[in-house]
């Protein structure tokens, strides 16, 4: 019977093996980073359908009224939150804070959309298969 040869593994291989690892870490390094450095959160408010101010995330309070409610918007670097709403069912202000791109509030009594807009992280969602 014939033997199998037996393979060594070469100086070539390990530099092959370095190389791959070299560029996985650099990919990493590359995501990681990117994600760190991406645009800033913009909170979009629409009363009655129609964007009625966009605004950067960080420390602002905003009062909004229509179809006679009152809306208090309260918004800091993490996220904002209806802090309070004169509406009967107080869904809003029972959202609590928002604090991804995608994500919003809805009064329904006042017709006052509070979305957040922009790019946040690595945060994706996605439906697959």
């Amino acid at each position: 019977m014939n033997e199998l040869p037996k393979l060594k593994p070469t100086k070539y291989d390990a530099l092959l093996a370095a190389a791959i690892l070299l560029l996985a870490a650099a990919l990493g390094a590359y995501l990681w980073l990117g994600a760190a450095s991406s645009d800033a959160l913009s909170v979009v408010v629409r009363v009655d359908g129609v964007e009625v101010e966009r605004f950067p995330l960080g420390e602002a309070a905003r009062d909004y009224a229509n179809n006679g409610y009152a809306v208090h918007l309260a918004a800091t670097a993490e996220g904002v939150r209806v802090e309070r709403a004169d509406c009967p069912t107080q869904d809003c202000v029972r959202t609590g804070t928002i604090t991804r791109a995608g994500q919003s509030i809805v009064c329904l009594p006042a017709r006052v959309v509070v979305t957040l807009e922009g790019a946040s992280g690595a945060d994706y969602d996605a439906i697959a298969g």
